[in-house]
């Protein structure tokens, strides 16, 4: 009994020991803002665990802590400074929590090495990532759209998938233009396979001072950004999804087929043509289609996009795991024009001991672009779909002979009468049928990422070594199967007799090709406080090298074209076979060093130098020297600024420096020889001498903050001089016939002012927040070489005193209006061939002759003015963002513009030309209808337009349901709801399909479209 009785005590003991083991103190209190409003969502984490929990809609939160464990809570808010705090045994911790602010301690990472927004002495900005976070876009680069002043964005057209265009502080060369990233420490020359929702800062370097770190790839500026990583404390899982459709907008309307006949009527009576005009008799006719060829083109678009994402670790490891898909099916119809793309990501970080760090990134990324023709070039889907007469249906009767159900598109001839063919209507190609066998697949498989170690010296950690490994590595495949297509118009090779005109014959392009960059860095940085002197230090070396491959083989005359047999064996193996490879590497060797001195927090300087050796560059000159210095002064510091209360911040910067630009081609210094036959012949002369563009910039700015910095504004000029860029120079014929020569000649300057303005309020319930910048630019040609005093384009002309790519050709006048008044216009021809309804040109010199002499600069492509404009707000579980985006002072080329409205073919036109010249006093703008020319073959400003707009980018509305999940136990911190819609309405005089394009010349581009999405984010 005794026994039984010692078995029973032992027991209640060891109950009794682990009910005290396990017990757990609960703690409850209320986060609260410096206003005194309870702050809902805040995270309270018991620090080295995740038992947490978040507060409610006032802000207050129960938490059962585990003993055994640290009894300190941690408490983190989104714009608000962490907290620690301990429990030492209270049942109650009531927090306020300090708002950053934007705070000027805010830390902002350089690349390298990293500052305080404070000591900051270059002109540096450091995006708003909340004003990013609503734009539900594919590409990073479109992300930061009208967000950083002095930096132009622009999508290149609407197509999925197609390049984003990004231009800090203007074109200051007339090769790449292109800034460097740094992902993570990596560089790279491209962002497009990033993850918009992986992104955690973006910094962008704008000036010499900032950017000299990077020396030779700096000079067209450098953007810094770094991706999430977990964070220790309370384990979450994010999903966000989406899915929306996109509509095309602004089409101009064309001419339906009474119309149209109308007017090719008109063209022919005013051509001076003998006979009968053969469209008067057509205009009874009743088989003519009345088809409306944009609405037959363009459909309804989609695009879906799914996330996840899991965080969390502890003050020794810390992790991030994040998958994505981003699926975009265009708006062009029979889904040849789509794009998609999977991300993958993880992040680890491991703390092995107080000193010493490791941590590890890696991104992979898959991305299937179906490539369409989508700016006017081959094929010309978008370009042909304005010129298609109306009277062509889509679709061929099936009782046509030359029907067939694998091609039911009407093509040549269109009308056959005694054996000739009527081609009066068919100048143009079936723009469906040239979407439906569109089949060009591009992929690009990419690993990004970074190994790395950092080591802290000395007794109090102000010496920290680091080591970095990052790789870069892509495969890409392209293949495009141009299938053979259209009606037989007599033509081709004698075995290709009696296929259709497309594609004759059918053929398949395929190329594959891998690049690797291998980049190796290591840096040793220093930093001490001692009483007012703050020292800040860095020497570092990187070791960079890239190599790229690629093959590639093309064959045609394919038997059968199915899928299956889309591959190169499958080809003719007799004639016309074409393949090849080639491979290229450089390498580059820097070393750098930057140092900052802050004297009382409020006199600073900074210097950068950097030397940079590249393989790309002569032997004469590998080496490159990139030196800057900026320094700044805190004048809200000073004790005359004490009793000025509204003013929280002022600092004046200055800074200069000197850039470089290595994207050139490799091997270009070295003089190139081929063998022909048994003879070696002379294909280029080298230059030993070949050496860096060199850019050298000045900025002065004014950063002030005012009302506790809940109003900031940043000020900045600068001037920006690139020297000694890289051009082709050809040499005399008596030299022989030879390639140019790659020299150092050219110089160009920009200059520009840039101007960030912001406000915040977040001390009541309804929070709100205005971000707008604004930038200027002047750019401008100073000197070509001799031997090359200008270069000229298809509607440009390069040549100093005169902007990158200045637009040129004859000026317009009006319409002559009658005989005499182009006797007396002209009084220098003889028999001149222009008529009444003409376009009149002015006469420059006054010879009374329009010619080559009398052309001139008639647009600059380069914009004056962009500017960006964030507005955001919040009320209890609503919340509000818009992004307003826009250019002004650009001119383009409206090439569409051109072939719709005073084309001498017998294409299509827009409704403009109802308008045209019929008889004196009836026009000034828009010529005669004609088959001969009118005047619109030539070059001139009546194409040229100002394409200056103002777009709503962004504009969504959501409602967070996370004061109703706080009260449950479900383990979800909070459900978001929103509707989201992009490019919901444009204002602007240009006339072409979309006026953000980016290419000087619009021949019909592939037009950005409205689109409305709807999603829901999740969080546990």
């Amino acid at each position: 009994m005794k026994k039984i009785y010692h078995v029973w005590l032992i027991l209640l003991i060891i109950a009794f020991s682990g009910q005290k083991l396990y017990a757990q103190t609960k703690v409850s209190g209320t986060v609260r803002d410096a206003s005194g409003i309870g702050l809902p969502g805040v995270s309270v984490v018991q620090e080295n665990t995740q038992n947490g929990t978040v507060t409610d809609q006032q802000g207050r939160y129960t938490l059962s802590l585990k003993e055994g464990a640290a009894q300190t809570l941690t408490f983190n808010y989104v714009g608000f400074l962490k907290q620690t705090i301990p429990v030492n045994g209270s049942s109650s911790v009531n927090v306020t929590l300090k708002e950053n602010n934007e705070s000027l301690n805010e830390v902002v990472v350089l690349g390298y090495t990293s500052q305080k927004k404070s000591n900051l002495t270059g002109a540096v900005t450091s995006v708003h990532m909340p004003d990013l976070e609503d734009r539900r876009v594919a590409d990073v680069a479109q992300v930061l759209q009208g967000q950083v002043a002095g930096v132009q964005i622009t999508q290149s057209t609407g197509a999925p998938g197609d390049p984003i265009s990004i231009l800090i502080r203007g074109q200051g060369t007339f090769g790449d233009n292109s800034p460097l990233f740094i992902v993570d420490g990596n560089p790279t020359q491209d962002i497009s396979f990033l993850n918009p929702a992986d992104m955690q800062s973006v910094t962008v370097l704008k000036d010499a001072s900032a950017a000299a770190i990077y020396g030779s790839r700096a000079s067209a500026g450098v953007i810094v950004i770094t991706t999430k990583m977990g964070s220790a404390g309370l384990s979450t899982i994010d999903i966000n999804y989406y899915n929306g459709i996109q509509k095309v907008a602004n089409l101009p309307k064309m001419l339906n087929t009474t119309q149209y006949m109308n007017k090719m009527e008109e063209s022919w009576n005013n051509s001076g043509y003998a006979g009968t005009n053969p469209y008067t008799a057509d205009k009874n006719r009743t088989d003519l289609a009345n088809t409306n060829w944009l609405d037959e083109l363009f459909e309804t678009g989609r695009s879906q996009n799914v996330q996840l994402s899991a965080s969390g670790g502890s003050e020794k490891i810390k992790y991030l795991i994040s998958g994505a898909y981003y699926g975009q099916d265009g708006i062009v119809v029979y889904k040849n024009d789509k794009y998609q793309r999977v991300n993958f990501r993880t992040n680890v970080t491991g703390n092995l001991s107080d000193r010493f760090t490791v941590g590890a990134n890696l991104q992979l990324s898959y991305a299937k672009q179906d490539k369409m023709s989508s700016k006017g070039d081959e094929p010309g889907v978008i370009r042909h779909a304005f010129i298609r007469p109306p009277v062509i249906p889509v679709y061929k009767d099936p009782s046509d002979p030359t029907y067939s159900a694998a091609d039911p598109f009407t093509d040549l001839p269109f009308y056959k009468a005694d054996g000739t063919y009527q081609s009066r209507y068919e100048y143009s190609s079936n723009p469906i049928a040239l979407a439906y066998f569109t089949n060009d697949k591009r992929s690009l498989f990419k690993t990004f990422g970074n190994v790395y170690a950092e080591y802290a010296l000395l007794s109090n950690k102000e010496l920290k070594f680091r080591t970095n490994v990052g790789l870069d590595l892509n495969f890409t495949h392209n293949k495009a199967f141009n299938q053979n297509f259209g009606d037989d118009d007599g033509g081709g090779a004698a075995e290709d007799k009696g296929l259709g005109r497309k594609n004759r014959p059918n053929s398949l392009n395929e190329d594959r090709g891998q690049e690797s960059t291998i980049t190796w860095n290591n840096t040793l940085n220093y930093e001490k406080t001692i009483g007012k002197h703050l020292i800040n230090a860095m020497v570092g070396s990187e070791y960079i090298t890239n190599y790229s491959s690629s093959i590639g083989a093309t064959r045609n005359r394919f038997d059968y074209t199915a899928p299956e047999f889309q591959f190169i064996d499958y080809g003719n193996t007799l004639t016309n076979l074409w393949n090849g490879g080639n491979g290229a590497e450089w390498t580059l060797f820097s070393l750098f060093s930057s140092a900052t001195y802050v004297y009382d927090s409020k006199y600073m300087i900074t210097g950068n130098f950097r030397a940079d050796a590249s393989s790309r560059f002569g032997p004469n000159n590998h080496w490159g020297y990139f030196p800057s210095v900026s320094a700044g002064w805190k004048i809200s510091q000073e004790d005359f600024m004490k009793d000025v209360r509204w003013i929280s911040d002022l600092k004046l910067r200055a800074s200069v420096g000197t850039l470089g630009n290595q994207n050139i081609g490799n091997y270009t210094y070295l003089t190139l020889y081929t063998k022909v036959g048994d003879e070696t012949k002379l294909l280029r002369y080298g230059n030993p001498d070949l050496k860096w563009e060199s850019t050298t910039q000045t900025n002065i700015g004014l950063d002030m903050g005012m009302l506790q910095n809940k109003i900031y504004l940043s000020v900045d000029y600068f001037k920006k001089k690139t020297s000694g860029i890289l051009l082709p120079l050809s040499l005399p014929h008596l030299v022989g016939d030879v390639q140019p020569t790659i020299v150092n000649a050219a110089e160009v300057k920009n200059s520009g002012l840039e101007v960030s303005l912001s406000y915040r309020n977040n001390d009541g319930v309804f929070k709100y927040g205005v971000n707008g910048n604004i930038g200027t630019l002047k750019n401008q040609v100073v000197k070509l070489h001799p031997n090359l005093p200008n270069m000229i384009g298809q509607v440009t002309k390069t040549e100093p005193g005169h902007p990158i790519n200045s637009l040129f050709g004859f000026v317009m006048e009006g319409i002559y209006q009658n005989q005499a008044e182009i006797n007396s216009h002209l009084s220098g021809t003889l028999n001149p061939s222009e008529l009444p309804g003409d376009i009149r040109f002015k006469d420059l010199n006054g010879d009374g002759v329009i010619n080559d002499s009398d052309r001139d600069y008639i647009g600059n492509p380069n914009p004056k003015l962009s500017y960006g404009l964030n507005l955001s707000a919040g009320y209890k579980g609503f919340d509000l963002s818009a992004l307003f985006q826009g250019v002004q002072g650009v001119d383009r080329y409206n090439d569409l513009k051109k072939i719709i409205d005073y084309d001498s073919r017998p294409f299509n036109h827009s409704v403009r030309v109802l308008d045209s010249w019929h008889g004196e006093g009836t026009s000034n703008s828009i010529p005669r209808s004609t088959f001969t020319d009118n005047g619109s073959s030539k070059t001139s400003s009546i194409f040229v337009e100002d394409a200056s707009y103002l777009r709503l980018k962004n504009l969504e509305i959501g409602y967070s349901f996370k004061s109703l999940l706080t009260k449950t136990k479900l383990g979800v911190q909070n459900i978001r709801l929103y509707v989201s819609a992009q490019n919901l309405f444009t204002v602007t005089n240009y006339t072409g399909l979309d006026p953000e394009s980016t290419d000087v010349i619009d021949m019909g581009t592939y037009p950005q479209s409205k689109a409305f999405l709807f999603g829901v984010n999740v969080k546990f």
